[in-house]
């Protein structure tokens, strides 16, 4: 607008008669400041600039103060709170950016500046040099550093997939997997594309490390995060810091399958393996169940080939070493012919040494077995049980007047009152626990109501009948497989479909709703 159009705009706003004899109208400096506001805001109402991003200030009120600038002038820039934090691409000094919003002045600086609504990166450049930025900083941080990588697990029993549940990649995932070795999947449902996917893909994987072992839901032993091919711009959400950092703090090993084999994220970097494509990360994910099947016939072949091998090599070093030993008939002629001459010689000494022992105990034992000898035996034999009876009796006594004793110290603790006084006592006793096992009780009761109840939500959370309840519906054909494509159901000969509250066959009665099983809220478990 031409100053003189300007001079006359604010004339007719300002003064109704200027009085005669002046050449220009007198006005405050506030009203100068509010009629060029005026102008600025309704010739200026919406505008997009091009730039660069200079300085850049986050005060704690959580406002971004900011300025555009090029080779000849600087524009200063303002992004209230509520828009910044909802900005898919933050500004960052040095970016080249489009902002868009509307123009205004700041009276109390006598400045104007650019309340920007939104920015976007100028061009694919811009993003390229802000993604080599952000890659340079969290390299530097050790995101990337190959010590932090995990080993992946040679056959898991649970895999986690981080991606959309209506896309392709899914089903080529579970199709690969069905192929090669059939292992549980647990599916958590992502948007793959655009300002909300960031936040969830980091949930995601965050909300996985956070199951335990053997808890309803088994944590994975491996996670893969899959999406298909697309622009960087589509692939910008696996390129954020806050999903960066998620893969790097996983405790489960992790494969990044975002795009085509020529695509690079930064979630490539940190994850602990990176696969072309998510078909490709199922085939990294298990073996191939057939190949380790001929792998074991083989060794169990080997292990019998071995074995018989062992056996004729040991039954041959028998042979040889058996032609080595004398016969047996020679090794024992010998001892023979010695037994034989001592059978003969063994008669004539049984004679001989009978003979002499005839005559020893005729001359000097015959003596020991007379009358009087027998009679001292007996005697002595007497004395002997005579010492052992009295011996007994004083044992017995001592052992009788121990056993007195200690029965009277019994019938001493057998009192009636000491039993009351120990009745007594037992009862105060219980009466001082009982209170403190009931409360004890009472919180084990309540933390295992609460942990129930936990549990409960996060069964409904991952179950799909929360989302029939706002208005979805599972179609499923005559095998009771759920149909997903127009072809698949004009092929069937009769559709269910099933609502919140029942399911429901066109052309037939409406059934009574049948109440969800434990199945259909345990989340998408394959």
């Amino acid at each position: 607008m031409p100053v003189s159009d300007l001079q006359a705009s604010l004339m007719s706003d300002l003064i109704d008669d200027p009085e005669p004899g002046q050449n220009a109208p007198e006005f405050s400096v506030t009203e100068l400041s509010g009629a060029i506001k005026r102008m600025i805001e309704g010739e200026f109402a919406f505008v997009r600039v091009r730039g660069e991003v200079g300085r850049v200030s986050r005060p704690k009120s959580g406002h971004v103060y900011l300025d555009l600038k090029d080779d000849r002038a600087v524009l200063s820039g303002v992004i209230w709170k509520g828009v910044a934090t909802g900005l898919r691409t933050q500004p960052q000094e040095g970016m080249e950016v489009v902002a868009t919003g509307r123009l205004t002045t700041f009276p109390g600086q006598s400045r104007y500046q650019i309340v920007i609504e939104a920015v976007a990166p100028a061009g694919m450049g811009a993003l390229m040099a802000m993604l080599e930025k952000r890659k340079a900083m969290l390299a530097a941080e050790g995101l990337f550093d190959r010590e932090r990588k995990k080993p992946l697990p040679y056959l898991p029993d649970v895999i986690g997939v981080v991606t959309s549940p209506s896309g392709a990649v899914i089903r080529d995932i579970l199709h690969r997997l069905r192929d090669r070795f059939p292992r549980k999947v647990l599916l958590w449902p992502v948007v793959v594309q655009g300002e909300r996917c960031a936040a969830e893909v980091a949930n995601a994987i965050r909300g996985f490390n956070a199951l335990t072992p053997e808890g309803a839901l088994p944590r994975p032993d491996v996670l893969i995060v899959a999406r298909g091919g697309g622009s960087i711009e589509d692939l910008w959400g696996f390129n954020e810091e806050i999903v960066v950092r998620a893969v790097a703090e996983s405790r489960i090993p992790l494969i990044s399958a975002v795009g085509h084999e020529t695509d690079l994220t930064l979630i490539d970097y940190a994850s602990d393996q990176r696969a072309p494509t998510p078909t490709a990360a199922a085939e990294m994910a298990v073996p191939v169940r057939a190949d380790l099947l001929a792998h074991i016939a083989g060794l169990e072949s080997r292990r019998r080939s071995a074995l018989a091998r062992g056996l004729d090599q040991r039954r041959q070093r028998l042979r040889d070493v058996a032609r080595a030993l004398p016969r047996p008939d020679t090794v024992l002629s010998q001892q023979i012919q010695s037994l034989d001459a001592l059978t003969l010689r063994l008669g004539a000494a049984l004679g001989a040494g009978l003979q002499s022992k005839r005559l020893g105990f005729a001359s000097s034992d015959a003596g020991r077995f007379g009358p009087r000898s027998l009679e001292r035996l007996l005697e002595r034999a007497a004395d002997r049980l005579a010492d052992r009876t009295r011996s007994l009796e004083q044992t017995a006594g001592r052992r009788l007047q121990t056993s007195r004793e200690h029965l009277a110290r019994a019938a001493a603790a057998l009192q009636p009152g000491r039993i009351t006084r120990m009745t007594t006592d037992a009862r105060d006793r219980q009466r001082r626990i009982t209170p403190g096992l009931l409360r004890a009780g009472a919180r084990i009761t309540t933390e295992a109501r609460r942990q129930l109840e936990t549990l409960d939500r996060l069964r409904q959370t991952v179950g799909y009948a929360a989302t029939l309840k706002r208005g979805y519906a599972v179609v499923r054909g005559d095998d009771d497989k759920v149909i997903t494509g127009r072809k698949d159901a004009a092929a069937q000969a009769r559709l269910e479909i099933e609502f919140a509250d029942g399911r429901f066959s066109p052309g037939t009665p409406a059934k009574r709703p049948r109440k969800a099983t434990s199945k259909d809220d345990q989340g998408s478990l394959f």
